[in-house]
């Protein structure tokens, strides 16, 4: 019975529809009480299913904080999370 999931990418390259099935399961796994770390780079699905945020660029730390703490934030979003 794990207690952790570490997902690293896990929509890249998935079908749209797809994601939206996995973004159901990680919060079902959420509610089982399962920990679920998630590296991602699509904003849109991890605020999904995220309660927190942690940035990091090149090894360093750039910002900690909650899904609010980050929209409070659109200097700090915009120069680590836009293309």
């Amino acid at each position: 019975n794990p207690a952790l999931i570490l997902l690293d990418e896990p929509s890249e390259g998935i079908a749209p529809v797809i994601v939206e099935q996995m973004a159901h399961a990680i919060l079902q796994l959420k509610h089982d009480g399962l920990t679920v770390l998630l590296s991602e780079q699509n904003l849109h699905f991890a605020q999904a299913v995220s309660d927190g945020v942690v940035i990091i660029e090149h090894g360093t730390q750039q910002f900690v904080g909650s899904l609010a703490d980050l929209q409070a934030h659109p200097d700090i979003r915009d120069q680590h999370l836009s293309i």
